[in-house]
């Protein structure tokens, strides 16, 4: 059976087992690390091994059973979307949200979808690589009366450490979270699985109408309703800067070649 069927065999069986059908993919940032890189495409069309970071990502997704993407733009959302539209698979659908307050933090970004979702819903950046493994685990796995975060305990082999979201756990749950924390014992990889009460959350973390998603993830923990899902062994990226763009590139590039495969 060539990978296309299988592909389709995968997508069709996870759509009959699907506990999770939504997600929303935040790509409103203007990658501005990037462009003072040379690179001009927004980061979802930016292509590693000759595909785009979006393809990938809705592969994932679409095996994993996810119907539904709400994508939330910002000023480059008009150019943007109909490529987006290009690269979905067969039967999902495709919801564009503006974040017209883009340039501030991405927890505005999450709040603009929430009028869109009404269930529990994937949550995960547009500038995020990561095995289609990760995706299964957490909707497989996932409490949905609570904010589940996706954790990567090999820390060592994370890019660009200083950069990394930290998270301290306790037991399940996340004790702390931040990119400054001292004391830490997992990194957030850009993935969860969430309730929609976490919208609420949000809200209540909004200082002079702002907040950052970590922000929203810190309120949530204080009341113990976050928990932790390791991916063990699996992989992810983001690509912040052209140092992890090249890093991501020459990763997906060689597990490609040794797989015979299109996936990340």
């Amino acid at each position: 059976m060539g990978i296309e069927n299988v592909l389709r065999h995968l997508i069709a069986y996870g759509r009959m087992t699907a506990r999770v059908t939504d997600a929303v993919i935040l790509m409103a940032g203007s990658g501005s690390r990037l462009v003072a890189g040379g690179h001009i495409l927004p980061k979802p069309l930016i292509r590693i091994a000759g595909r785009e970071v979006f393809s990938y990502a809705v592969e994932s997704l679409a095996a994993a059973g996810i119907r539904k993407l709400h994508v939330v733009t910002g000023r480059n959302g008009e150019a943007l979307v109909p490529k987006l539209k290009l690269l979905l698979p067969a039967g999902m659908e495709l919801n564009p949200i503006h974040n017209p307050d883009s340039q501030k933090q991405n927890g505005l970004s999450v709040l603009v979808a929430a009028p869109h979702v009404r269930a529990p819903f994937l949550l995960t950046m547009g500038d995020h690589l990561f095995d289609s493994s990760i995706v299964d685990l957490l909707t497989r796995t996932a409490d949905l009366d609570s904010l589940n975060v996706a954790i990567d305990l090999k820390i060592e082999t994370i890019f660009d450490l200083d950069d990394a979201m930290k998270i301290q756990t306790r037991g399940d749950k996340v004790h702390a979270i931040g990119k400054e924390l001292k004391d830490y014992d997992a990194i957030d990889t850009g993935l969860f699985v969430s309730t929609p009460q976490f919208f609420d959350y949000l809200e209540k973390a909004k200082r002079d109408n702002d907040c950052s998603l970590a922000d929203g993830v810190r309120a949530m923990a204080a009341d113990g309703k976050v928990r932790v899902i390791d991916i063990g062994k699996a992989w992810w990226q983001d690509i912040d800067t052209p140092e992890m763009l090249a890093a991501a590139e020459k990763r997906v590039s060689r597990r490609r070649f040794a797989a015979g495969s299109a996936g990340p």
